[in-house]
């Protein structure tokens, strides 16, 4: 099959390294995480970035050895964050599990927590960017304690009345540049912020700060039909993946290309096939 042109303005890349693909558990979600390290280790995918509902309902202990027996990478643990309540014991409790998180993290040997900040339609967005970071400020002795990185993971506007007050990797990075801290950075999720003008630049930024530790991968369906549920398979929508890539790459990131994919449409497929097409559109459109 030929290489797929690249999109309009897009820059020619060549394939991305395979052995560098990771795949969230949410993007199987109909697997546990068992079948999840079985499916993607047929298919040669060695990361597996976990989200904390297949941990809990694997157990701590047993998730860590089977990800050890099958000799997986785990890039992150997905997620903590959510600092933002108008009530303070609601932001006492979030502070506790942002705290199990890191221990679990550590437990299954994750490189970084990755934090949705959180919003709620009672608190002004202004007090909530100050509660994000009084929170990751409570928070970054623990990760220190526990040697595991967090990453603040800037949500796409639509979001902003209840899941994340930061919305931009400027917004990400300024939180970055004002607590200066190592174990704190940014992910980069295509997804929600590959409409914004200024992305280049603050991936520029991310990368000279060393900031710049996680990059999540999907597409961005033209006609969308659930502005959560529906996202593509990459080369299924208009995200300029290639160009998003060379701009990782040249502010110095070499890290995991993770897949994370929220869909219906695609949960209601064939899970191995699925794992099957996520390779191969990882090298033809990324």
């Amino acid at each position: 099959m030929p290489e797929p042109s690249p999109r309009l303005g897009e820059v020619a890349l060549a394939p991305p390294d395979p052995a560098r693909l990771a795949i969230h558990t949410r993007t199987t979600q109909p697997l546990d995480l068992r079948a999840c390290i079985d499916t993607y280790a047929r298919h040669g995918v060695r990361g597996i970035s976990v989200w904390r509902d297949v941990l809990q309902a694997t157990g701590v202990t047993t998730a860590a050895r089977l990800l050890r027996e099958a000799d997986m990478r785990v890039p992150a643990l997905v997620r903590g964050g959510f600092f933002v309540a108008a009530d303070p014991a609601a932001r006492a409790r979030a502070h506790d599990d942002n705290r199990r998180a890191l221990e679990e993290a550590a437990a299954i040997g994750a490189e970084m927590v990755v934090l949705v900040v959180g919003s709620a339609p009672d608190v002004p967005l202004v007090r909530g960017r100050a509660m994000v970071a009084d929170g990751l400020a409570e928070l970054l002795p623990f990760a220190e304690q526990a040697r595991v990185r967090l990453a603040i993971e800037p949500l796409h506007p639509m979001y902003a009345a209840d899941k994340s007050c930061v919305n931009r990797l400027r917004d990400a990075n300024d939180l970055c540049a004002a607590l200066r801290h190592r174990q704190l950075g940014v992910a980069v999720d295509v997804y929600h912020v590959w409409w914004d003008p200024e992305l280049e630049a603050e991936i520029a930024r991310a990368g000279a700060a060393g900031w710049l530790f996680g990059y999540h991968l999907c597409d961005w369906r033209v006609e969308t039909r659930d502005l959560l549920l529906d996202r593509g398979l990459m080369g299924e929508g208009c995200i300029p993946l290639r160009s998003i890539r060379a701009a990782m790459e040249r502010a110095g990131f070499a890290g995991w290309h993770e897949v994370e994919i929220f869909s219906r449409d695609w949960w209601a497929r064939d899970q191995d096939d699925l794992v099957a097409r996520i390779c191969a559109a990882h090298g033809a459109h990324c």
